[in-house]
């Protein structure tokens, strides 16, 4: 594990942001007050990946009971760029539009790294970027993302065909087979199903990200990662999480 710092006005700063989200609000922000505070490199590596899991799963509640965190962006931007990024977590989520990951997360700029793609699925190049993102950047948590009316999911069980989607699509194939052994007979017209694949496929991703990457791989074994599903309601804006 990365070394922890030891109390002090470091320490403290990073549990007024990250620990207590008792008031509703964003942890270390009163009312009416911007966010412009941006994760420091000594306060990224006092996080644990529970820490982490649990601003994430607070920052969500504030976004489903509409108080979400007024950022000061430019002030956000000014610094990491100034200073550097140092991102709690990457979320691999989908491309659909109805998923802004910050937002639903409530977070700022430079608080996380976010992979997208139709179906939210690893490849070698995801793969790559998660290694990046936790091996040489520090990042503690990946986040899995399904959505419930994943349009890519339902392509899949549609079995659609057109131009590169196809390739694309077929990423998805695999849960879709798993659905369907357990409720045969289904089809996109169908949300139970469809919901179903969007869990199977998050499931089988939290999976193969673990054996398709050793460098994922031992920080998980270590204890610096974990590697997390869930998948998002574009009805309600909640995040619901699978197995932790």
């Amino acid at each position: 594990m990365r070394g922890v710092l030891s109390v002090g006005a470091g320490m403290v700063g990073m549990f007024a942001l990250f620990g207590c989200a008792q008031s509703g609000m964003a942890p270390g922000v009163s009312p009416g007050e911007l966010r412009s505070q941006v994760i420091t490199q000594p306060m990224q590596q006092a996080m644990t990946p529970d820490a982490v899991l649990a601003d994430l799963k607070s920052g969500n509640a504030r976004f489903v009971r509409g108080q979400v965190t007024d950022q000061d962006w430019l002030a956000q931007a000014e610094a990491t760029a100034r200073d550097g990024q140092y991102p709690k977590a990457i979320v691999l989520g989908c491309v659909d539009s109805r998923v802004p990951v910050e937002v639903v997360f409530d977070q700022g700029i430079g608080d996380l790294f976010v992979g997208r793609v139709a179906g939210n699925f690893e490849n070698v190049d995801m793969l790559g970027s998660m290694e990046f993102s936790t091996k040489l950047a520090g990042s503690k948590v990946i986040v899995v993302l399904g959505h419930t009316s994943c349009g890519a999911v339902k392509g899949a069980i549609a079995n659609a065909q057109l131009g590169n989607l196809t390739a694309t699509l077929e990423n998805i194939q695999p849960a879709v087979a798993v659905a369907t052994a357990s409720m045969p007979g289904r089809s996109g017209k169908d949300p139970a199903f469809v919901q179903r694949v969007v869990v199977e496929n998050v499931r089988a991703t939290v999976r193969d990200i673990q054996q398709r990457s050793p460098v994922i791989a031992e920080m998980v074994a270590s204890g610096d990662l974990k590697v997390v599903g869930a998948w998002y309601d574009i009805a309600t804006g909640k995040v619901h999480w699978m197995g932790n």
